[in-house]
């Protein structure tokens, strides 16, 4: 708590000697719009980011970009094709960027952590330690209050692996974000696809692996009479992908608004053109923090509950399926005694 009230007392000292400066110097005035897209954007260009001041260049690393990536024209002049317009392009970008290193980061720290708070004695059966304790809590809540209770108690712990290693990566990200001079990767569309992505696969694999195949696609009927398929079918599918879309927007669009409160309300200093201003804001601005760290573990748990209800319902189907062939079964004896 003392490290933030430092931080933020810094925080407040910048921002106001910078309103000054940008009040009394050579007449340009920061554009909070044009910082704060500036700073929750993702490029190429490494910068060490000064509140709403011209922001130190520390370089750049080439782009990578394989296939037809010729420059086109754009509003902002001559471009080489990005993104998904440079795959509609036939143009593959595979460019290292600030939230591309935001994500090695927070693996190789979540990695060392792990290493480093895990039981390796195992002559011990009960970790010691601050760290040790806090791992251990945090990995038996995911498994016994997301994959037992979601998934169930034969399926859930062949599935908490995924969910650890979600829910923690998901969380290193988030509080990455939180530090300053650092990036929100998951504050980023792509990032946050690629993870409901691998959600949708583990789910969709569950439900084959629990029902088989034809199991799996019987259910996409929605066990109605043939003659409804043409309708069942395509709104089957179409609920298999409104799932990852949820997760996707879900955490992109809650990381990147709390980023965006928290940098307009020290923004306002410059807004309304005085730094008395701060005395206001930047309490706010700190409030809204403190939320941010409680928000970086909630998203992290929504991510993964959502995850591990999403399997659970899978492996369902499966469970749905045995027990209708049961009855069946048990049907079918039921019509044989009666014949007999």
């Amino acid at each position: 708590m003392r490290k933030a009230m430092v931080l933020f007392a810094s925080l407040f000292v910048a921002t106001a000697w910078a309103s000054e400066s940008g009040g009394h110097g050579e007449g340009h005035e920061p554009s909070v719009p044009d910082y704060i897209l500036h700073h929750v954007s993702d490029t190429n260009d490494f910068e060490l980011e000064v509140p709403l001041s011209q922001p130190i260049h520390l370089g750049a690393i080439p782009p990578i970009r394989i296939g037809s990536c010729e420059p086109v024209m754009t509003e902002h002049g001559m471009e080489a094709p990005s993104g998904w317009s440079g795959l509609l392009h036939g143009c593959l970008d595979l460019s290292i960027t600030k939230h591309t290193v935001m994500m090695w980061l927070a693996a190789v720290l979540l990695l060392g952590t792990l290493l480093i708070w895990s039981n390796r004695d195992k002559t011990k059966l009960v970790p010691r330690g601050t760290g040790a304790n806090l791992i251990e809590m945090l990995v038996l809540f995911v498994r016994d209050e997301m994959a037992i209770k979601n998934i169930g108690k034969e399926d859930g712990p062949r599935y908490v692996p995924y969910l650890l290693t979600a829910f923690f990566f998901i969380l290193a990200m988030n509080l990455l974000g939180l530090v300053p001079w650092m990036a929100t990767a998951t504050g980023n569309l792509a990032v946050t696809a690629g993870l409901a992505i691998c959600t949708f696969v583990v789910t969709q694999a569950a439900g084959i692996r629990s029902a088989g195949l034809g199991g799996y696609l019987k259910h996409l009927t929605g066990g109605v009479h043939w003659s409804l398929w043409p309708i069942m079918i395509p709104v089957e599918i179409l609920g298999l992908f409104t799932k990852p879309f949820a997760l996707t927007m879900r955490l992109f669009a809650n990381m990147l608004a709390g980023h965006i409160v928290l940098f307009f309300l020290i923004g306002l200093i410059f807004i309304l053109g005085h730094p008395a201003v701060a005395v206001i804001s930047v309490p706010f601005a700190f409030a809204i923090y403190l939320l941010e760290l409680f928000v970086a573990f909630v998203q992290a748990y929504v991510f993964t509950l959502l995850s591990a209800l999403f399997i659970g319902m899978a492996v369902a189907t499966g469970h749905h399926h045995d027990d209708h062939g049961h009855a069946e079964g048990d049907h079918g004896h039921g019509h044989d005694k009666a014949h007999a």
